[in-house]
């Protein structure tokens, strides 16, 4: 098979310390290839490798087949690219900033100013588009950021973290783009990220990366199953049988549950036949459930068992909530 995106073994050292220790991946064409782990894994050294930002040390990528060191201009004409940061120009209108890039892209005045509309309509800025990137909340900047990573009609793009520090609603509407992108125009997306959800709600191949390595990859589901146990939910109606609840659940699991504060008691299991036994021994003991679920691994727990810490983005959740 031919990959729009492969890398093997790419190297990177800065002095005595290595960044990658041989990274090996591969895209396919039209698809979202997600770079999954904490922070300094290694995950923007190899976007901007495979960007020809930097050269690797050893080992060698190629991006719609065309070698990232000795044919970076064509890998450089394919792509787009927006970092963790907003790289406009906060003096001018965004619609400015657009039609800026489309010339320094050769569009001609015409086309440049058409497709600065084009992509000003599509990400939902046109009333926005005559006013600097200052005044925009962070949501809007990164949908410029995202126009203008397009105004090239890059096959590939490339999103390094791009919805840090964005608000739920915000985010939402970057992954409706990304979607749309990816679906409706066929562009392949390399996407780096520490946000565990947006792997699993927007990739269809996730690498996770620690420590320069890929450590484990495949899509979320095949993720998910290397954890092996799924985990049962229940969470009595009413409070006053939650220990009887518990000592079901521990009979027929041979396991002790948790139990959170909020009621909800989890317990690991390996044979998913065993909820509708649960279900009928609680009905026998007149117990009614308001919440009860088998459910897969989270990428939360995959990413805990993969390497026996939680990512930054995880472990800030915890502490916010502590």
């Amino acid at each position: 098979m031919t990959y729009a995106i492969q890398a093997e073994g790419l190297v990177k050292r800065y002095g005595k310390t290595t960044a990658l220790a041989g990274i090996d991946l591969v895209a396919r064409q039209g698809t979202v290839l997600a770079l999954l782990g904490p922070n300094g894994a290694g995950k923007t050294t190899t976007t901007r490798m495979l960007a020809t930002l930097i050269r690797p040390d050893a080992g060698h990528a190629t991006v719609g087949g065309y070698d990232i060191v000795r044919e970076a201009p064509e890998v450089r004409r394919q792509i787009g690219l927006t970092g963790q940061y907003a790289s406009v120009d906060e003096e001018m209108s965004g619609f400015e900033n657009l039609v800026l890039l489309g010339r320094l892209l050769d569009l001609s005045r015409a086309d440049a100013k058409a497709r600065a509309r084009e992509l000003l309509e599509r990400f939902q800025l046109t009333d926005a588009g005559g006013r600097a990137p200052g005044t925009y909340s962070g949501g809007m900047r990164r949908r410029l950021d995202l126009a203008a990573s397009l105004v090239g009609r890059p096959s590939f793009l490339y999103l390094d973290e791009p919805t840090t520090g964005l608000d739920p609603r915000s985010r939402g509407d970057v992954w409706d783009l990304v979607r749309s992108l990816v679906t409706d125009e066929g562009v392949t997306v390399l996407l780096t990220t520490q946000y565990l959800d947006e792997a699993d709600q927007l990739a269809n191949d996730i690498a996770v990366i620690d420590h320069g390595r890929v450590i484990a990859n495949g899509d979320a589901a095949e993720l998910k199953a290397q954890v092996g146990s799924q985990s049962l939910e229940i969470r009595p109606a009413h409070a006053d049988r939650t220990a009887d609840t518990v000592a079901i659940v521990s009979e027929l699991t041979g396991l002790a549950p948790d139990l959170a504060t909020n009621g909800l008691i989890t317990v690991p299991v390996h044979d998913p036949d065993l909820l509708p036994v649960v279900v009928r021994r609680l009905d026998e003991a007149g117990i009614r459930a308001s919440e009860l679920a088998l459910r897969m691994p989270s990428l939360d727990e995959v990413f805990l068992e993969l390497t026996g810490h939680r990512t930054q983005d995880d472990a800030q959740k915890e502490a916010d909530a502590a």
